[in-house]
């Protein structure tokens, strides 16, 4: 077998027990990142157990493999689950890639519904497929990870993390690159307002913004989003909520036309965002009001995490990448 750790964190899903069954004979280390640990998590002798601080998947891995003595670490999340030839096209992998490799990405695939349109929670599970870098099954250089300072702790959630660090890699001299090995990443079962959850994100982008400048997606290769238009939605309905406020205090008249005008632009934006979500997806009633329920609270939600996430990173300075690969390797 290659000369690697499996580092899985876990918050105790039951997916954690049939992952590791169906790993090989590595060293496996789980962090547990459970906030309370008073009952074990019953894994197999063999697998090694470690306490996690509970501050994110980022905080997790970097325990996992500041402790590894091997030379690669293999990410995994401790919902995918690996192909049958897992093992042997890992060892390829590892085998394959070159001093000046630093990590090496396998394929994954999100299973979706044969019988029906994806759900809105379940396309943005099945980007992950197309996503770089993913640290769902990701395996890197121990060297790579030191050199690039590892993980940032300040961003807590399974969200830009793993891109976040790719970028840092890279910018240590390694390059990156996908293997052969594949893993299924299903589809996890979620409450409807997920959507309205997953926004406490944009506290994280706030940070990348401060951190890499205005063009922060191009540099960390992530897709364009819809902030500016949650901008231009959430402002339109606090001057309408406004405006009409003002009519019900001052009896002007001025104040409903404005409030009109404020309504409509909310409105149409508010559709618009809803119809994008619903157009793709099976169209049926409670998706299809889950959609209308949360595109209005989504825009005002982004941007108020947006505002908090601005304020508490205002003056951050990013991780700097150790740029002498090339004099440690020698």
């Amino acid at each position: 077998m290659a000369d690697c750790t499996v580092v899985i964190p876990t918050l105790g899903r039951p997916s954690l027990f049939s992952l590791v069954d169906a790993l090989p004979a590595v060293p496996i280390l789980v962090i547990d990142d459970r906030p309370d640990r008073r009952v074990p998590l019953g894994l197999p002798p063999h697998v090694r157990v470690l306490a996690g601080r509970s501050a994110g998947p980022a905080a997790a891995r970097n325990v996992g493999w500041q402790a590894a003595r091997t030379e690669w670490v293999v990410f995994l999340d401790d919902d995918v689950m690996p192909d049958s030839d897992w093992a042997p096209l890992l060892v390829e992998d590892l085998r394959d890639a070159g001093p000046e490799v630093g990590g090496v990405q396998a394929r994954l695939r999100v299973p979706l519904p044969p019988d029906r349109r994806p759900t809105d929670w379940e396309r943005v599970t099945a980007s992950l497929a197309d996503g770089e870098w993913i640290t769902a099954d990701m395996a890197y250089r121990r060297l790579a990870l030191r050199q690039a300072g590892g993980f940032d702790e300040r961003l807590p959630r399974a969200f830009r993390e793993d891109a976040e660090l790719a970028h840092r890699v890279r910018g240590a001299g390694w390059e990156l690159r996908r293997g052969l090995r594949q893993s299924i990443h299903p589809v996890r079962p979620e409450h409807r307002w997920i959507s309205i959850r997953t926004q406490r994100g944009n506290a994280d982008d706030a940070l990348l913004r401060h951190l890499y400048g205005p063009r922060w997606r191009s540099v960390l290769e992530i897709p364009p989003g819809r902030r500016h238009r949650h901008a231009v939605v959430t402002a339109a309905g606090a001057v309408a909520l406004t405006a009409l406020t003002a009519r019900l205090l001052t009896g002007r008249r001025s104040f409903t036309t404005a409030a009109a005008v404020a309504g409509l632009a909310w409105a149409a934006g508010t559709a618009e965002f809803a119809w994008a979500r619903i157009a793709p997806g099976p169209r049926d009633r409670r998706e299809v009001t889950t959609m209308l329920l949360t595109s209005a609270a989504i825009p005002p939600v982004a941007m108020t995490h947006w505002v908090r996430g601005w304020r508490r990173w205002r003056g951050a300075a990013p991780i700097i990448a150790d740029h002498r690969r090339a004099e440690v390797l020698s």
